[in-house]
């Protein structure tokens, strides 16, 4: 029932509530410290690793050329023809995702999603300036914006601020050679999309990791959506023991108020020769309306679950859209376990079937039984099928390429002496560090003659590590076949005259109309 005035429209929306996670330690919390570690040190300091390509090429280990667009990634170098790789490589992370989420459940989002690496960055520089949880919460609701409040906040959003600076810095490093960039950008002669592109993920890393937060995953993110689908009975993920922590309550013992909704007793009735639960009534005899003492389970109460939970819900509640199962609630459960006697893994890893098995008494299954399934059998072999297909197309690629394209206006020219002649234009592609010679041929049509512009004996010498386009005449004599057909095919070899590597494409050669 709505307590709103008549006459008032009432909110549907309800302002965020800002989270303030209390610090946590235990073996999930150190494995994200390290994760953390770990990512960020890739993604900070890739760009600063050098890689020798010889003199014609960038040194820059992981580099996205746009200019030459091409991709270097330490050896390998991706040209843009090659955008297959690319593409391979999203499936490999689609079919990736899919794997860990029906074996783990979200451990993308938990451990190594972006939004949760640089929150958590921007959680521990909040919690070194402005103290843990109840720190946290008084200056949140302190009204008065005195100086030490002040003082607090500029700090951290200074400090947020440079994180964020870092983060587009390092972003657009991967796309220009970085100490020469950071060079220009220090001295103001960088290009203005550098310093836009700066400005913007500065910004977004701001507002994402230091006031969106979890906001991000419940609202922005589609992924919290599309799980379901990935995940079954069988996966493995961050769940609470009912049936072992119900009912919940400190103490040994607890008998519930006689005033309670629930305070109806069996106790009563037995007493009264019934067997129905009767209501307590003034002047009945003391214990009559109260209900039998009741042993509690293992869970305290004691909320410890919901004040490290980054995403602001209680475990205890079930599976949740919002939880990302960073398992910070099972480090914060052990530690209270340990510290009232009890067995940690209240809240713990666990499936379903598991947790349906042990409250019948039976034992859980092995962990291995339950990430080998046929679903994740399946992703894996498909992951891995992707996988070695571009391996070896990577070390079956050649190191000359090129591509024909023919020339439609006109289709074909009719010389003085009657021969035809079909024009293309061929862009031939030398992917060594050194230039090389590359001649141009016909194989299987004898009265075709081809003929490269500038060129006396269809040789060109291509620069190193580059394309150049070329244009090339193929002519048909006079009542030849290929003259007075509508449309040949041929194939158009390219050599490289330094070690006889060969590439080839198919074209058409277009005589003249029936």
């Amino acid at each position: 029932m709505s307590l709103s005035a008549p006459n008032q429209p009432e909110h549907l929306y309800a302002a965020r509530e800002p989270i303030f996670p209390r610090r946590v330690s235990g073996r999930f919390r150190n494995l994200k410290w390290v994760i953390m570690l770990v990512t960020l040190g890739i993604y900070y300091l890739t760009p600063w690793i050098r890689w020798d390509r010889g003199p014609n090429l960038p040194d820059q280990a992981v580099l996205v050329d746009l200019a030459s667009r091409r991709f270097f990634f330490f050896w390998i170098e991706i040209w843009p023809h090659e955008f297959y790789f690319v593409a391979g490589l999203l499936v490999m992370a689609g079919l990736g995702l899919f794997l860990f989420t029906s074996a783990l459940g979200r451990v993308w989002c938990g451990y190594t999603c972006p939004q949760t690496v640089w929150t958590d960055l921007f959680i521990l520089v909040e919690r070194w300036i402005e103290g843990d949880r109840n720190a946290r919460i008084r200056l949140h609701r302190q009204k008065k914006w005195d100086f030490h409040k002040a003082r607090l906040r500029v700090t951290k959003w200074v400090a947020w601020f440079f994180i964020g600076l870092a983060t587009g810095g390092a972003w657009v490093f991967y796309f220009a050679d970085a100490p020469t960039l950071l060079k220009d950008l220090l001295t103001l002669n960088a290009h203005p999309v550098a310093y836009t592109t700066m400005l913007i993920l500065t910004m977004t890393t701001f507002l994402f990791g230091g006031f969106a937060r979890e906001q991000i995953c419940i609202y922005a993110c589609p992924w919290p959506r599309i799980q379901a689908a990935m995940m079954d009975e069988d996966t493995i993920t961050v769940a609470y023991r009912e049936w072992r922590g119900e009912p919940r309550g400190k103490g040994k013992r607890r008998t519930v108020a006689a005033d309670a909704p629930e305070a109806v007793t069996y106790a009563a009735g037995e007493k009264h020769g019934g067997t129905s639960p009767l209501i307590p009534m003034p002047g009945m005899p003391s214990g009559v309306g109260k209900p039998p003492a009741q042993e509690l389970g293992d869970c305290i109460d004691c909320n410890a679950c919901v004040n490290v939970c980054p995403m602001g819900i209680d475990i205890r509640d079930g599976q949740q859209l919002a939880c990302i199962t960073c398992a910070l609630c099972i480090d914060a459960c052990d530690d209270v376990m340990a510290k009232i006697g009890k067995p940690r893994g209240l809240i713990d890893y666990m499936a379903l079937t598991d947790e349906q098995a042990e409250r019948a008494g039976a034992a859980p299954r092995p962990i291995i039984k339950h990430i080998l399934r046929p679903r994740t059998i399946l992703y894996t072999a498909l992951w891995s099928l992707v996988g070695i297909g571009l391996v070896v197309a990577l070390f079956i690629r050649s190191d000359i390429d090129m591509t024909v394209a023919p020339v439609r206006n006109p289709t074909f020219v009719t010389l003085s002496d009657g021969s035809i002649r079909n024009t293309y234009d061929v862009r031939l592609r030398n992917k060594h560090g050194e230039e090389r010679p590359f001649r141009l041929t016909i194989d299987g049509r004898p009265d075709l003659v081809v003929q490269v512009e500038g060129s006396e004996d269809q040789t060109v010498t291509v620069p190193a590590d580059t394309a150049k386009l070329e244009r090339v005449y193929v002519t048909a004599p006079a009542d030849t076949a290929e003259a007075e057909a509508e449309r040949t095919e041929f194939r158009l070899w390219v050599e490289d005259t330094t070690n006889g590597d060969r590439a080839y494409r198919d074209t058409v050669f277009n005589g003249r109309e029936n």
